[in-house]
């Protein structure tokens, strides 16, 4: 069985008060990890929607609408929302498809590169320091954490996403 390196607890048996204290780290953790690009956003009338959009297309340049809906898990009225102002603001631009000519292939502009980089040198950082501290085997057991929370097809999602970045 594996073993608690604080308390030498079972993690197969975590009690009730464990998984709450770790339900609110995680709570307290997200906004830790969203407050430097919230407030980064907050100037500029953009919120957590236009953020991942920018991430996963930065991430995945010439993914489709289609795709980046899949990916976010938005209703297309609300990505189309977030695109606008993206479109409109000069920061993503949306090119023919090379295959089929109805799709439209989605590029972030120099513009769009500058905030996401901006957006995510503060995370990384966060990230950065949080992994530093934790230490090689603490970032491989969170991985592993976050990649069993994630529903079977979010998780295949999130593979595919990795398997591009290697």
């Amino acid at each position: 069985m594996a073993e608690n390196a604080t308390g030498g607890e079972s993690l197969l048996y975590l009690t009730d008060e464990q998984l709450r204290k770790g339900i609110e780290a995680m709570f307290f953790a997200y906004r830790g990890f969203t407050a430097d690009p919230d407030r980064i956003l907050e100037g500029m009338d953009y919120g957590r929607a236009h953020h991942r959009a920018i991430h996963f297309i930065h991430r995945s340049p010439g993914t489709t609408v289609g795709n980046l809906l899949a990916i976010l898990g938005v209703t297309k009225q609300s990505l189309n929302r977030v695109l606008r102002t993206l479109f409109d603001d000069g920061l993503v631009e949306a090119r023919v498809g090379r295959k089929d000519k109805r799709e439209r292939n989605l590029h972030l502009t120099e513009k769009g590169r500058a905030l996401e980089r901006a957006l995510s040198d503060a995370q990384r950082a966060r990230m950065r320091a949080a992994y530093r501290q934790a230490g090689p085997q603490a970032v491989q057991g969170f991985r592993q954490v976050l990649e069993a929370m994630m529903d079977p097809e979010l998780r295949r999602q999130y593979q595919g996403l990795k398997e591009g970045r290697e």
